[in-house]
């Protein structure tokens, strides 16, 4: 199940998955708030691929000490396999990417905050890897809810395209692509790297070092 696959599965060739979903924690193990919907009146959904999910998940849950995030989760998102495991991701076999769920409150931080946390804390050049995790289920992907999402990631992503020219970094893989289903990843990936669980495991994030010039202006 472990192979290393660096071309997109097609639908044809996909697992099948399965009708049953996968059971989900029901509080978060650091911000004590529900994993699954429903969420508070007002909160939007973000959902970002950026290689291991360990490490993304704690990446913006540590951005909700001062609040404006509901909850974060890990899952598998931008594939085919319906309810898929971890194993049949690592698979290559399903088309899904690791992807963090942020649920956030767009009152007190924006989508453009989030954004710039997700390509600062992460190489988004490097293809269907990251780091030495490689396949594509480590691929770096902004799933978007909606057109406005979409339109503000595509700026972003031109705006730090230029500073990572500039850096010496080559061209952006990211796939920015409509949200569909979100499926979320057994319970004991959830929150994985929290004090409760394992505060010094495996994080497989490798930024770039570089600044993206979004989120600094608010309106």
């Amino acid at each position: 199940m472990f192979g290393t696959q660096m071309t997109m599965v097609t639908p044809e060739q996909a697992l099948p998955g399965r009708d049953a979903t996968m059971p989900v924690p029901e509080r978060h193990e650091v911000l004590g708030t529900p994993l699954a919907p429903p969420y508070p009146e007002g909160s939007e959904i973000a959902e970002f691929g950026m290689g291991c999910f360990w490490g993304a998940e704690r990446a913006f849950w540590e951005i909700g000490a001062g609040g404006g995030i509901v909850a974060t989760a890990v899952g598998y998102a931008g594939g085919y396999t319906p309810n898929p495991t971890y194993e049949e991701v690592c698979s290559g076999r399903t088309g899904h990417t690791e992807a963090v769920r942020v649920v956030f409150d767009p009152a007190v931080i924006s989508y453009t905050d989030l954004l710039k946390v997700f390509w600062e804390n992460h190489d988004p050049t490097q293809g269907m890897r990251q780091g030495n995790d490689t396949g594509t289920q480590y691929r770096s992907a902004v799933l978007c809810h909606g057109e406005t999402q979409r339109q503000a990631a595509e700026s972003s992503r031109d705006a730090f395209q230029r500073v990572l020219t500039e850096a010496g970094y080559g061209a952006i893989t990211t796939e920015i692509a409509p949200a569909g289903p979100f499926y979320f990843a057994e319970g004991y990936h959830q929150q994985y790297l929290s004090d409760a669980k394992n505060p010094n495991g495996y994080c497989g994030l490798g930024e770039t070092g570089a600044t993206c010039p979004v989120g600094v202006a608010r309106a």
